[in-house]
Parts: structure tokens; C-alpha cells; sequence
């Protein structure tokens, strides 16, 4: 590792990519939802009829196979990877990466992996047989025995091996080629703010010139939506699944899971100069705390979330008064909306009512490890266009969010400096401040 001291380098953002359930390109994704649409429709990977929740955000028409350069080279992906592949190619040409290396100009040592991505899942039908073996629907249980049992004798070496949960970095380096450092973490739904976090940190200390970085995600299965109902987190709403990821509403009842993956390129400010890259934004500060309170509820207070917020500050050298806009967390969870908006209120105290926030989860779902980078590319945009997303379905606010969440409709607002948050199960949290590149 580099441990010469000198300034420690500015680190830019030159491409974006994701995959969502709005759609697979960034421009198309971008408009639909500044128009306010919804993602969210009737679960159709596996029967759910019998579930308390029925519905997510699917990604759709996707094929992974239009994204790469050769798809011998990843035949057996599971969707986390497949969703990342997509994600990193459209980022990589996004940032003109694919011109440079074309040109000679790449130096692979200097090209790093750093991604915050979950586990794989197989395909329940193919691999347990479509009456998901160990399955009780009346209970809505499994019987994890009868249940590995049935997949041990239907999966092959490959598909194991694929539901690693850094399987995404395995497939992400060979597509481009990257022989520098290369890093996953899991940490729920804090992970790929976290990536990008620790790849900012990567380059400021001097190993790596260019950052692969973000996340990709899905818990759209059995075992998945299961676990999140037996933890009563998901919303319940099936008779108005649209409307259900509906953030600081008084009569929220849980978020909607959705899947997807978002990549953007990191690079030194030097690098992306030398080779003249457009660049889209500046990482400023990175924050990370732990709540240390419970496993599955934020602190009321949220002294998690205000100890991340106010390092990326102190990180970036900023304070309060210099944010233009925050993208929240804002899950549709009664707990975390609310500790959430009273994190915000201390921070900022008089000022937290005049800046402009909101969740793209209500359109989208709730990526859980994707969730973040998809976040700060919404960052990237919003900076860009000097227009911030609305947070969907809020009709009805909880008197105790009462903060500017951009209630339904896109707003036009002069956006310099965002300040990005994710929080994720066991009390992780991190924030993320980008600024509009000058």
C-alpha cells in the first residue's frame, strides 16, 4: 500500500450505469422518474398468491447478453450478476473507457473492483421443482431441510459456486480486465454506499487510478420475500401495489422490495483529465457509523445516521448550510422514516425544513444492497439537470415528517452539493457528499 503523504487526490465520477425496475438506461430511467412512475407491480417470478405480500419491483425485458463483449465468459449467471454486468458496461462506455483501453491508455494494476453486492439465488423452478420441495404455503414457511435437500439433487457445481455473494466481482473483472484491488462488502442495505465510500478511500491513498464501484441486488424469491414478511418490514398493500412504497406518510406500512444494480466510474482528478473524460461530479465526503442498538430497528434518536452525516461533513470539509439537496433512505418503514427525518432535524437544525429531500424508493422499490449507488447516480443527475426527483405517493403526511420531502412532483432547484444516506439492517449506516463538478 501507498503510504507516501502528500494531498490526498480529488476523486470524480466520469461514468454511471444502472439496471432498475423502471428500465436499463440511464436517460430513459432519469425522465421516468422525474415523471413520478411507478416500478412496482405483481410478483411474477413464483407463485405468490399465498403470501401476505404479492407484489415488487421487477426488473424487466432485461438481457445481459446485449451488454458484453463475450457471453461465453459468464454463461451460468445468476440475476445480482447479470444486473451488474449490464450496469458496469453502460458505465464504462458511459465514461469513454472503452475508447481509451482501445487506444492503449489503460494500465490494468491501476484498475480496481469495489462493490457492495448481495448474495446469488437460483432459479426456484429449475433447481427445486415448481412446487418449491419443503415449502408450506398455508404457514408460509420452509422446511430448510426438505428445501436443500430437494436443491442438492438438482444443482450443479456452477450454480453454487454463483450464489457467492462476490461472484459479481469475479464476472466484473474478467469482463474488463482489472488487476488492481478488487473488494466486496455486504452490508444489507448500506452496501453499495459503502463501496463507493471505501472506493474513494482506495484511490485517496494511492492504489488505484480508476474505480470500478456500486452494487447490485435482488431478494425477489421465496426465502426472500418470507424472511421480510416474517420481519413484518414489507408492505402489505396488494390491493394498490403501485401506491405502496409511500415514504413520511402517516399510513405507511412497510417498503417494497425491488432489484436491480447501479456502477459508477471513480477516477483521480489527474487521470480523468490526462485522458480528457467528461466528468459527471466530485465525492467530497464519505461517512460510516454503526447504531450498536438492535439488529432490525434504527435508534429513535437516529444517532447512527446524524454520526455518518456529520463525518462525511467533517470529510468533505462542508457544512449544513452547503447542502442542496438530500437523497434520504426513506424505506416507507415507520422506524426508519422517522428516525431518519429526526437525524436531519438535528443536523440541521432551523434550516431542515428548506432543504429539498426525497426517495426514489417510492417508484423503484428497495434495491437493499443496490439501493445506495442507484441513489447517488439520482445525485449525479439531479446536480446535472438542476431538477430533483419527487417522492411518490405522499398524500398523507406523518406529522412527525414534516420535512420537504418533494411531495409527488419533480421540483426545479439550483443543486451544487448532495448529500446521499443508507442505512441497512444491523445498524450500518453511510452517507455519501458529491458536489457538481468546478
Amino acid at each position: 500500500m501507498n503510504t507516501t503523504h502528500s494531498p490526498r487526490p480529488r476523486i470524480v465520477i466520469t461514468g454511471i450505469g444502472w439496471v432498475t425496475p423502471l428500465g436499463h438506461a440511464v436517460e430513459s430511467v432519469w425522465q421516468r422518474m422525474l415523471a413520478g412512475e411507478s416500478g412496482v407491480g405483481p410478483i411474477t417470478r413464483f407463485d405468490a398468491s399465498t403470501f401476505p405480500t404479492r407484489f415488487c419491483a421487477h426488473v424487466r425485458d432485461y438481457d445481459w447478453r446485449t451488454f458484453v463483449r463475450d457471453a461465453a465468459l459468464h454463461e451460468g449467471v445468476l440475476p445480482n450478476t447479470a444486473f451488474a454486468l449490464g450496469a458496469a458496461s453502460q458505465a464504462w462506455r458511459d465514461a469513454g473507457l472503452d475508447r481509451f483501453d482501445a487506444e492503449g491508455g489503460l494500465d490494468r494494476d491501476r484498475l480496481g473492483l469495489y462493490l457492495g453486492c448481495g448474495e446469488g439465488v437460483i432459479d426456484f423452478d429449475s433447481y427445486v421443482g415448481s412446487n418449491l420441495a419443503g415449502w408450506d404455503a398455508d404457514q408460509n414457511t420452509v422446511d430448510a431441510a426438505r428445501w436443500y435437500a430437494a436443491a442438492a439433487r438438482s444443482m450443479d457445481a456452477v450454480t453454487e459456486l454463483e450464489q457467492e455473494a462476490n461472484m459479481p466481482l469475479a464476472h466484473l473483472a474478467m469482463e474488463f480486465g482489472v488487476r488492481g484491488p478488487a473488494y466486496n462488502c455486504l452490508t444489507a442495505c448500506a452496501a453499495s454506499t459503502q463501496a463507493i465510500g471505501e472506493a474513494t478511500e482506495v484511490m485517496r491513498l494511492g492504489d488505484a487510478d480508476v474505480m470500478i464501484t456500486g452494487g447490485a441486488h435482488t431478494m425477489i424469491h421465496p426465502l426472500g420475500v418470507t424472511g421480510f414478511n416474517r420481519l413484518t418490514a414489507l408492505s402489505t398493500r396488494n390491493e394498490s401495489p403501485e401506491t405502496a412504497s409511500r415514504p413520511f406518510t402517516a399510513d405507511r406500512d412497510g417498503f417494497v422490495l425491488g432489484e436491480g444494480a447501479g456502477i459508477v466510474i471513480l477516477e483521480t482528478l489527474d487521470h480523468a483529465r490526462r485522458r480528457g473524460a467528461t466528468i459527471l461530479g466530485e465525492v467530497l465526503g464519505y461517512g460510516a457509523s454503526a447504531d450498536a442498538y438492535r439488529v432490525t430497528d434504527m435508534h429513535p434518536e437516529g444517532r447512527g445516521p446524524l454520526a455518518a452525516m456529520q463525518q462525511a461533513l467533517d470529510d468533505a470539509g462542508l457544512t449544513p448550510a452547503e447542502i442542496d439537496y438530500i437523497s434520504v433512505h426513506g424505506t416507507s418503514t415507520h422506524e426508519n422514516d422517522y428516525a431518519e427525518t429526526r437525524a436531519i432535524k438535528r443536523l440541521f437544525g432551523e434550516r431542515a425544513p428548506r432543504v429539498p429531500m426525497s426517495s426514489v424508493k417510492s417508484m423503484i422499490g428497495h434495491l437493499i444492497a443496490a439501493a445506495g449507488v442507484v441513489e447517488t447516480i439520482v445525485c449525479v443527475l439531479a446536480m446535472r439537470d438542476q431538477t430533483v426527483p419527487p417522492t411518490i405517493n405522499l398524500h398523507n403526511p406523518d406529522p412527525e415528517c414534516d420535512l420537504d420531502y418533494v411531495p409527488n412532483t419533480a421540483r426545479q432547484v439550483p443543486v451544487r452539493t448532495c448529500l446521499n444516506n443508507n442505512y441497512g439492517f444491523g445498524g450500518q449506516n453511510n452517507t455519501l457528499i458529491l458536489r457538481r463538478f468546478e
